[in-house]
């Protein structure tokens, strides 16, 4: 196995239930970013959520570590009632002190090495309105509107879809 203090390197590998506080202090760091205001209050208690999805069977959490540190994260499943052949993207979170430093592009491939190797055809996602670093990103990744899933006219989110290039 390929130790997470690999100097420099991006590691990205599972993350693990013990890592949950990290991966939820990350996560708040992330959205903060596009509240204009700050994070809206919420009771949900965002530790126990990520732990929750971690230990998921369903579902698959992957970190970005850097010098021993997780730096980025993505969650993603088959979604309630979806497809087989499609997942959904349902986090996807780079430490805003580590941006435009080519993680996120490392981590999305990861996904995708991910998806197509579980026969996984598509993916979805949602992704906040004033959340336009996002979707410059994920358009960069080949995202686009999903036609099957316009936004209503008082929604908050974009809805996106990949597929793999060529289909």
């Amino acid at each position: 196995m390929i130790s997470d203090e690999t100097a420099g390197a991006l590691v990205i590998r599972p993350a693990g239930p013990e890592e949950a506080e990290v991966v939820a202090a990350l996560h708040a760091r992330a959205r903060a970013t596009y509240y204009p205001d700050g994070l809206p209050p919420s009771d949900v208690d965002w530790t126990d959520a990520w732990r929750g999805t971690i230990e998921r069977p369903d579902a698959e959490v992957l970190c970005g570590v850097r010098d021993g540190e997780i730096v980025a994260i993505a969650s993603f499943r088959t979604p309630e009632g979806g497809a087989a052949d499609t997942v959904k993207l349902y986090q996807f979170h780079v430490a805003p002190e580590h941006w435009r430093a080519g993680l996120g592009s490392a981590l999305h491939a990861a996904c995708v090495e991910r998806w197509l190797a579980g026969g996984r055809r598509a993916a979805v996602l949602d992704v906040h309105v004033d959340n336009r670093r996002a979707q410059a990103f994920y358009a960069r990744q080949g995202w686009v509107p999903d036609p099957a899933n316009p936004p209503a006219e008082d929604d908050h989110h974009l809805y996106l879809r990949w597929t793999p290039p060529g289909e």
